[in-house]
């Protein structure tokens, strides 16, 4: 890993069988996963990364999917015993489709999730997001509560408040933004793009898509064919975007079946 790479955060869940490294979406954290990593325990030892500019890794100056993706992959050969599972969902998926095909020895399986390796339509619903956890005012706030009913009008969901809301942290008697939430907001056009890539990966690839996301199209399955040759597609019902969280048990399943086979 390069002297100026950003520092990631880590952690570890379970202390048996091969090593899968999780890399969450735009607004999250490794956190994120940690019941899906308890739910795949003992056959399987997970590791849930904090990608740069979110949870407890270090901000950088900007966004670049291949610097990222680089800074993922030292880190990997650092901590790392060899070939590694690798699951990303969203933004974590654009990096681990870098990571695998810019560091193919690194990684045995691939699982992408509700994502495809091109521009992603939708920046507009993470622009009103960014838009709204920027406007709120922070001083004013005592207690989180207070975000939360803040954010009603503009995020009626209760359940992506609560997932944009992880991010508060309590700091000096006030609250802080753990994400880098001014960078993201500058580079949210980057973060939804793709870079060009003429490498391909091949090794096992498992795609996962939500039944009621937009992210995945059928128009995106020759690229990932010629980029991923070995790719399985599965279509999670009853889920849109956060698989892993809306329907749990059935992504579990999936992941168990496509990492544990042949072993």
């Amino acid at each position: 890993m390069s002297a100026d790479a950003p520092a990631l955060h880590a952690t570890e869940v379970g202390t048996a069988g091969p090593r899968v490294v999780f890399l969450h979406g735009l607004f999250g954290q490794g956190r994120n996963f940690t019941q899906v990593a308890k739910a795949l325990e003992p056959d399987l030892r997970s590791v849930l990364v904090d990608l740069p500019n979110h949870g407890r890794s270090s901000w950088t100056g900007s966004v670049d999917y291949h610097e990222v993706a680089d800074a993922v992959a030292g880190w990997m050969r650092s901590s790392g015993d060899g070939r590694t599972h690798l699951v990303g969902h969203s933004m974590g998926g654009k990096v681990a489709m870098l990571v695998a095909l810019r560091h193919p020895d690194l990684v045995d399986r691939l699982v992408v999730v509700d994502i495809a390796p091109a521009p992603s339509d939708g920046a507009g619903e993470f622009e009103h997001l960014l838009d709204s956890l920027v406007a709120l005012d922070l001083a004013g706030l005592t207690r989180r509560s207070e975000a939360d009913d803040a954010l009603a009008e503009r995020i009626p969901d209760a359940r992506v408040r609560g997932f944009l809301l992880q991010n508060l942290r309590s700091a000096d008697g006030g609250f802080r933004w753990q994400a880098d939430l001014d960078l993201l907001r500058r580079e949210l056009a980057v973060i939804a793009g793709f870079p060009e890539v003429t490498a391909t990966f091949d090794r096992p690839v498992l795609w996962v898509a939500g039944e009621r996301s937009p992210y995945v199209q059928p128009e995106h399955e020759p690229l990932m064919r010629r980029l991923f040759p070995r790719t399985t597609s599965v279509t999670i019902k009853g889920a849109g975007h956060w698989v892993h969280s809306e329907q749990p048990e059935a992504f579990v399943s999936a992941l168990r079946v496509f990492l544990l086979a042949d072993r």
